[in-house]
Order: C-alpha cells, then structure tokens, then sequence
C-alpha cells in the first residue's frame, strides 16, 4: 500500500517521484529473477476452484492477520515519516551536510565535481540511517508472507537503488544548485521546467534499462502463447496496436507474492507485461481482467494526466519551498553550518520541507488516484466484456483473489481510505463490478463502445 516514508524522502531529493509513482504497482493498493536460460511454453498453474463472489470476505485466520498486517503497515507508514523527518534534523543538526560540501570543496573547484562528491555522501548517509525503517518493512512483508524474497536478494536490490537514486541525484542537483545560483528569485520555476523533459526520458527508459535491473522479461509469446491471442482480442478491442514481440512475463515469483498486469512505456519502450504471480494463481479470465483495468490506465490518459499533477504539485512544492527556504536559513541556517540558499549544505534543508508537504498532500493525491483506479475498473470490465465469459463474476473473483494474496484490510476505516487508499476499498470494488451492467439496462457503456 505505501513504499517506506523515509525511503519517499531520498526519492524527492532527486525528484525521483514521478518515476517511482508510475512504476508498475499491483492492481489493488497493498505494495527474481529465475536461473538464466530458455523457459519451456507453459500453461497457468492451476487457479483455485471458483465461487461465486458477493463482496470481499476472508476467513477468520486471513482476517486476523489482514487485520493484524495492515494496522502494522498504517503504523509505519505514519512512524516512518516522522522517523525520517527525525533523520533530516539529526543530519542538520551534527553538521554532516556542511562537512560533506567541505570535502567537495577540497577535491575540485569545478562545481560538477563538487556535486559528483557531495551528492552519494549525503544520499547514502539518509539511505544507511533510513534502513531500520525500511528493514522493517521487508520484516513486515516477510513475517506476513508477502515478500518470499531472501535478505542478500533484498540488500543487493536496495543497493542497486542506492547507485540509480546517485546518478540521478548527481543530475538534478548540479541542475538545482546551479539554476539557484544564476537566479535567485526565479530558481523554483526555471528548475521545474528544466526537470519535466528528464523526468520523461526517464519514464520512457524505465521499461528498458531500470526495470531489467530487478527482474527478469521473457517473451509472453514462449512462455505463455496460448494466452496472447486472447490478450490481443483485448488490445485490439480496446484500439491498440502492440505487436506480440513487445509482450512480456515478467518473474516476479521470486521476490513477491503481490499479482499484476500492465502497459508501460510510450513509443519505442511501449510494452504489455504480465507478472508470472498473475498467471500462476488467477484463471486466464481473472488476468485478462487484471490486465484491461492496467491497460485502462493507459489508454484513457491517466499516465500523462498523473504526471501533469505530479508536476503541477510540484511546481507549488518548489515555490513553497523557495519562500520557506530563505525563512528557514535565516534563523537556523548559520547554526547548521549552511551559507545561504545557493549552498549545497542547504539540501537537506529542501528535502525537509518538500517531504513535509508531501505529506501533508497525500490525501489530495490519493483523491485524485482512486478516482482514475475507479475509472480503470470500470474500462477493465468494458473491455473483456464479450471476451471473457461472465466477466462481472471473473473481475469480482480477481479481486477476491488479490485481497486475499495481499491481506487487503477488509474493514479501512473512513481517515485510512482518505489519507491512504490510492485505490478504492476492495468491497466497493467487487460490489461496483458485480453491479454495472448498461448492456443489460441498454445504456451505453463509458469508455469502450458495445460490440
């Protein structure tokens, strides 16, 4: 359901956030790669026998623990923040900021040296001291079966990270400090324009170079070929056009236990991507579902419509910033050992405020998502609608199956969907699919034309 607080706030620095948001999430909000070599075609593991679906229930062992996971998760969600806040002041406060500008300092005078040298060391000292938060996290996944991923999996992932989270810091950093310094007053905007067209480079390079870094592709066409016909009868209902080279299996397996199915990439990286978890413990109905609902995002704008918000919220972050910045420096800066705005050693001082803000515009954020989640839903079962045989039976069925594999909370309380929930409550969602009929009360469906 959420990524770890602490973990947000080293991804604003190098406002990795876009990138990260859209990254591939599962179907209903909650949260490698096998030996190398040719896989044998295969056929889905053989799903659970199905039964009718109503609304969401769990038995009363899966209950409890649903219960007993998601309240520890909503407690580390909000601890975790004020955890990393605490990290940031701590930072501040023993002066490591300023001594690790000194010793860029010392190495070149060349600014872009300077933020080769200051940008790890900052962004590595938040990582190390922000991993008892998200150790916990892994613990918490683990202990509740959510995660099947290894310790030494999961420190050399968090260490690939680390090494992408410093490229991209390096970037947007000298980017910063160097708009900052050749305009003081106007830094907020000339930066945030300056970082939209890198933010979407990186959207379109995710697909083909960060995410092979974690998991493993093959061509859905050798391991699953009985299913891509059925997936182009979906693609093709839905106006697309995504030759069957560009569908994948992606080997989650080894790492989670969490289902899903997307589209992702724009152009040359445009691709269909189904995780092996989907295929494995869903019917070929529940995962063409899974797959229409992902493919909604895609075809009704929500990508470009989430990072126009993204952007314009941080075009306000970084204005807000900019007159808080100044404020703050001029009362503690000195204390902290920082020379002005235009110094490095400020940093942690931004990433404090923006991770604040942040914070403070989850439940706005998390509006304006359940509403496109909402929007997917309902393209999702428009979609496979006369392609997969009661599809309102298989869509409810495939939220069924998700809350149970994820240990959805089956009772959020009304602040916790609020502040929280970036996808509706599971029980709304089934009872939705199970209810939304306009071929048989003769209307006209919403997104997708009756055939």
């Amino acid at each position: 359901m959420s990524r770890s607080s602490f973990s947000r706030l080293v991804v604003l620095v190098c406002l990795f956030v876009v990138l990260a948001a859209w990254l591939p999430a599962p179907l209903a909000a909650a949260q490698e790669p096998t030996a190398p070599g040719a896989a044998p075609a295969r056929a889905p593991s053989p799903a659970p026998e199905k039964k009718e679906v109503k609304g969401f229930t769990l038995s009363p062992e899966k209950y409890q623990q649903a219960i007993a996971y998601r309240r520890a998760r909503y407690w580390h969600h909000f601890l975790g923040f004020a955890y990393g806040v605490l990290v940031l002041l701590v930072v501040l406060r023993l002066g490591w900021a300023p001594r690790f500008r000194d010793w860029a300092e010392r190495v070149s005078g060349r600014r872009f040296l300077q933020v080769i040298v200051y940008t790890p060391l900052l962004l590595l000292t938040l990582a190390v001291l922000g991993l008892p938060s998200d150790l916990y996290g892994q613990w918490l996944s683990l202990k509740y079966e959510q995660s099947v991923q290894s310790w030494p999996s999961w420190f050399w992932d968090w260490t690939k990270g680390q090494l992408i989270g410093f490229v991209i810091g390096i970037v947007f950093i000298w980017i910063l400090y160097g708009v900052i310094r050749r305009s003081p007053r106007r830094w907020w905007l000339y930066f945030w324009l300056a970082s939209l067209p890198i933010l979407i480079f990186l959207l379109f390079l995710a697909p083909l170079v960060i995410q092979p870094l974690f998991f493993k592709f093959e061509p859905l066409e050798k391991t699953q070929p009985q299913l891509v016909p059925e997936i182009e009868k979906v693609v093709a209902r839905g106006g697309l056009t995504i030759p069957r080279e560009r569908m994948f299996e992606m080997k989650a397996s080894e790492k989670m236990k969490a289902v899903n199915a997307y589209v992702t990439g724009f152009g040359a990286s445009k691709r269909v991507v189904f995780w092996d978890t989907t295929l494995q413990k869903m019917t070929p109905g529940q995962a063409l579902f899974v797959f229409g609902h992902e493919m909604g995002h895609y075809v009704l704008g929500h990508i470009p419509k989430l990072i126009a918000t993204i952007a314009g919220t941080l075009l306000v972050f970084f204005f807000l910033g900019y007159q808080l910045l100044g404020r703050t420096l001029g009362r503690w800066g000195a204390g902290w050992g920082i020379r002005g705005v235009d110094d490095y050693a400020s940093l942690p001082v931004l990433l404090l405020l923006l991770s604040l803000f942040g914070f403070l515009a989850d439940p706005a954020t998390n509006t304006i998502s359940r509403h496109y989640e909402h929007q997917a839903d309902i393209y999702g079962l428009e979609v496979i609608h006369g392609i997969v045989p009661d599809s309102a039976q298989e869509a409810g069925q495939a939220f069924q199956v998700l809350g149970e594999i994820n240990l959805a909370d089956p009772e959020p309380s009304t602040f916790i969907k609020i502040w929280l929930y970036d996808h509706p409550p599971l029980t709304e969602r089934i009872v939705f699919a199970q209810t939304y009929d306009p071929w048989g009360k003769g209307e006209k469906p919403e997104f997708v034309p009756a055939q």
